[in-house]
């Protein structure tokens, strides 16, 4: 079977919805076993509850990625098989507001999860896929890492510093058998995108998604199982010749739009 991923452990951090959710129901169908990292345990359980019904191997481990402790803890409980074959950091807050709309706060927040907790996964990892001289590290950045996107100064500013940490982390351990990648989507149709209406643009909701939609070239947002299907494939043996790259799906937005 092509992008099998039999016998591989797979840590999913943000599992429990969204893009997360999709890539741990995507991994796990493949023959991974597959454990999502969470805060959301609640969303968390009932992912795992369903592949556990189709009798797939899933597991929950709730853990702020922003605190080391907790990430170390969780990382090696995991790694007593001896193994990590796949790391997927996809835990991350959003944030809008130009510099000025930016509070010191809003900064720090933001810094701790998306930038902070993807090092702290990523340090906690590989030690261990040194030691297997193996090992695959995909980081879900965004389209706003490497283009404007208008008031999402805070939100640029950590999925920037996620992508050349992929860069870094390729560089340096490409000797020993370790490949690090990441995706960059553009509007994906997630439960967040659906709160964000709800809360700023009450009755305006249907409205308001379809302008959303339209700013990309293809006329729609994407899917959380689109993003998936990327994942598996750059996670996967198939794609063994690939590492240090960014992979956009954004239906066109970087290079088509103006």
């Amino acid at each position: 079977m092509k992008f099998s991923l039999k016998n591989k452990t797979v840590i999913v951090t943000g599992g429990a919805s969204g893009i997360g959710k999709a890539i741990a129901q995507t991994f796990a169908k493949q023959g991974a076993f597959v454990h999502i990292v969470d805060l959301n345990t609640e969303d968390g359980k009932k992912v795992v509850e369903k592949l556990l019904k189709k009798s797939f191997k899933a597991k929950l481990h709730q853990c702020n990625v922003a605190n080391q402790k907790e990430v170390t803890k969780v990382i090696n409980c995991i790694a007593k098989n001896g193994k990590i074959d796949i790391l997927i950091n996809n835990a991350g807050i959003a944030h809008v507001g130009n510099i000025e709309e930016t509070k010191e706060e809003d900064l720090d927040r933001l810094y701790n999860v998306n930038i902070k907790g993807v090092y702290n996964c990523i340090r906690a990892c590989i030690s261990t896929m040194k030691e297997n001289k193996s090992g695959v590290i995909l980081n879900i950045t965004s389209i706003a890492s490497t283009v404007a996107i208008a008031n999402r100064f805070a939100y640029s500013m950590t999925k920037g510093a996620v992508l050349t940490m992929t860069y870094s982390v390729a560089k340096d351990y490409i000797n020993f058998g370790i490949r690090c990648n990441s995706i960059s989507p553009a509007r994906i149709h997630t439960p967040f995108v659906d709160g964000f209406l709800t809360k700023n643009y009450p009755g305006k909701e249907t409205e308001m998604f379809e302008n959303l939609s339209k700013t990309q070239p293809i006329g729609r947002m994407g899917t959380p199982q689109e993003v998936a299907d990327l994942a598996l494939f750059l996670c996967s043996d198939e794609a063994s010749f690939i590492t240090g790259t960014e992979f956009p799906i954004d239906g066109g937005f970087i290079k088509l739009n103006g």
